[in-house]
């Protein structure tokens, strides 16, 4: 069904001016367009007569929210949009881009044509990880991306179990261990020796980060499935959760990691040429010649 597009949010990282030029370009052409805007505080000083709104607000108000930025302002967007259902389109002004795939100069004759009806909508799921000691749920957040368990500060292994559905799967001695969707798949845990995981895939993959072994491989396994960490009671150094690399959770010895799939998913907005695989060979430099 198409979205009948009025009310467009606006979520930017108000960091330097090719950000700020983007984002008046962006408010000019959606002013002459006649769309209400809705946007947070940090670019209120583009948009006259305007004060900005909570993230959760403009959710509720939008009825599509455009990102201007990298990946990192998009899955930080992306975590804070799930719950309400509202359809998101990332404007890549960062260094990769694979989850903003409408550059600057087309970004116009793009947003012309979704507003116009014209787009392909795909839905993402996101991780939900909770953080248990002694019992209790002490931290919980989700993830686009990934969810990491890995030492804090010292370049010093750790020692964990992991189990799935219940079943236990190993007991081992690494930098930590990557729980990643399959938009995640072309960060951490490709840097990490895992596989390509095509975004509409119904799974996750579980990638340890330097195995102290020689047998050890990434796992796909179902994205229904329960995956549980507990890390080890011996003396070892403080070990972090970290959600999409942005935010961190301190755990000690003993605390267990549960990381599912969240209900709610992320609604994408892409251009009609939408081409994965061309992202793919764009980011990774596939095809070219030596």
């Amino acid at each position: 069904m198409t979205i009948k597009i009025k009310t467009i949010g606006i979520i930017a990282k108000n960091s330097c001016e090719t950000v700020n030029n983007t984002v008046r370009h962006l408010v000019d052409f959606l002013s002459k367009k006649n769309c209400a805007l809705v946007h947070e505080k940090n670019i209120e000083n583009f948009i006259k007569n305007s004060k900005g709104v909570t993230r959760g607000a403009l959710a509720k108000q939008s009825d599509l929210v455009v990102v201007v930025g990298g990946d990192g302002t998009f899955l930080s967007a992306v975590r804070s949009l799930a719950d309400h259902n509202t359809p998101v389109l990332g404007i890549n002004l960062g260094r990769l881009g694979f989850l903003v795939d409408i550059s600057p100069d087309n970004m116009l004759h793009c947003l012309d044509q979704i507003i116009e009806g014209h787009y392909i909508e795909e839905s993402r799921f996101l991780l939900h990880a909770q953080i248990e000691r002694n019992g209790a749920i002490i931290s919980q957040s989700d993830a686009f991306n990934d969810v990491v368990v890995h030492i804090r500060d010292v370049a010093r292994m750790i020692e964990f179990e992991t189990f799935i559905n219940g079943q236990f799967v190993n007991l081992q001695r690494s930098d930590g261990l990557v729980v990643s969707t399959p938009t995640g798949s072309t960060a951490y845990a490709l840097s990490s020796g895992g596989p390509l995981l095509h975004s509409n895939l119904d799974a996750m993959v579980i990638v340890s980060i330097c195995p102290h072994t020689l047998t050890n491989r990434p796992l796909v396994i179902n994205a229904d499935s329960k995956v549980e960490i507990v890390i080890g009671d011996g003396k070892q150094s403080t070990s972090q959760v970290t959600f999409d690399g942005q935010t961190a959770f301190d755990i000690k010895p003993g605390d267990k990691i549960i990381i599912q799939k969240k209900e709610n998913t992320i609604r994408i907005l892409h251009p009609t040429n939408y081409d994965y695989y061309h992202i793919l060979r764009e980011k990774l430099h596939w095809s070219e010649q030596l």
